[in-house]
């Protein structure tokens, strides 16, 4: 067995079909694919397959090149026409339920000037760190790498940035290393203006969920918020109510202080799918703003959003894969 199949047949264990090698005067030489690994990841398998290599009979010299290649990601926009929706919390939970059927999912809080997904996800003060010019995302306790202007910003202070500024810190955050995720849920800042816009134009979403609340004004935004999906040749998912109907935790009364059903009337006038309900609710409220998503946990607010992350994956592997 020459050097170089001995070489091949050491590093089978540890890097089995990742491994291109080559011996030529005592250099080893050697390819290794690090696709799908994260950062420690790359680093273990780099360092066992050195270690092997310097062990290895005739030779002297070990150079390691690694290469990946680029998974295509696809990102969902989570989007309003206003404020006030409940927008963030419907992308957390959407993010986590995906994650729980077993897609990979990453969560870029992209609303710049108003960030809340380091405390949804428990992860404030939390700052991302770097490779270079490339930000490595939080991990969070749910199985969602996360990237927030709020774990680079700390927590309190302004951000006054002009929309080139914003945009410029969105596209570090889309461009990061997200390791093996597939599917990016993109929590954008609520309105249609310039800066929507832009984000959308550049980096191009595989498709779009409206986040709307029952009553009449939030509705009009909404419409907005897909007209402006439907310009840029975006594809809507479809539309969620969210605070559809408020159960009383004393009597069990459900009263209706948004309105009732209009989203969904209002998507199907427009011929979109209607993903689903989020009810008023103080359990889901509470959960949040302690940093514990209902979709992490059991019962029915998490059998609410696992359904809502159902409708989407159904969306992915329909429009491929």
């Amino acid at each position: 067995m020459s050097d170089t199949e001995s070489l091949k047949a050491a590093l089978a264990p540890i890097a089995a079909g990742r491994a291109t090698v080559r011996i030529e005067d005592g250099k080893a030489s050697i390819v290794l694919d690090v696709t799908g690994l994260d950062e420690a990841a790359r680093a273990e398998i780099e360092a066992d397959v050195r270690r092997v290599a310097e062990g290895a009979p005739g030779v002297s010299e070990v150079r390691i090149l690694l290469t990946s290649e680029r998974r295509t990601r696809r990102l969902i926009a989570v989007a309003s026409g206003k404020g006030g929706v409940g927008k963030s919390t419907i992308a957390a939970n959407i993010a986590i339920a995906l994650a729980r059927r077993g897609r990979r999912v990453g969560l870029v809080d992209a609303d710049i000037y108003g960030p809340s997904q380091t405390r949804l996800l428990a992860v404030d003060g939390i700052r991302p760190e770097a490779r270079g010019k490339t930000l490595i995302p939080v991990q969070t306790g749910f199985g969602v790498p996360l990237l927030s202007m709020g774990g680079l910003v700390p927590e309190g202070q302004a951000i006054a940035w002009r929309g080139s500024m914003a945009g410029g810190a969105l596209g570090q955050m889309v461009d990061a290393d997200w390791g093996d995720a597939e599917v990016l849920i993109l929590d954008l800042p609520p309105g249609t203006g310039d800066l929507q816009l832009t984000m959308v134009q550049k980096h191009k979403p595989a498709g779009a969920i409206i986040v709307s609340t029952p009553q009449d004004l939030a509705l009009i935004d909404a419409a907005r918020a897909i007209d402006l999906f439907n310009k840029v040749s975006v594809p809507i998912v479809g539309v969620i109510e969210n605070m559809a109907g408020y159960a009383c935790p004393h009597c069990g009364e459900i009263s209706d202080p948004f309105g009732s059903g209009g989203a969904e009337a209002a998507a199907n006038r427009m011929g979109l799918p209607f993903l689903g309900r989020v009810p008023l609710e103080m359990a889901i409220r509470e959960a949040s703003d302690a940093g514990d998503p209902p979709a992490a946990g059991n019962g029915p607010q998490a059998e609410t959003f696992a359904a809502l992350a159902a409708r989407l994956d159904e969306w992915l592997v329909a429009n491929g894969g």
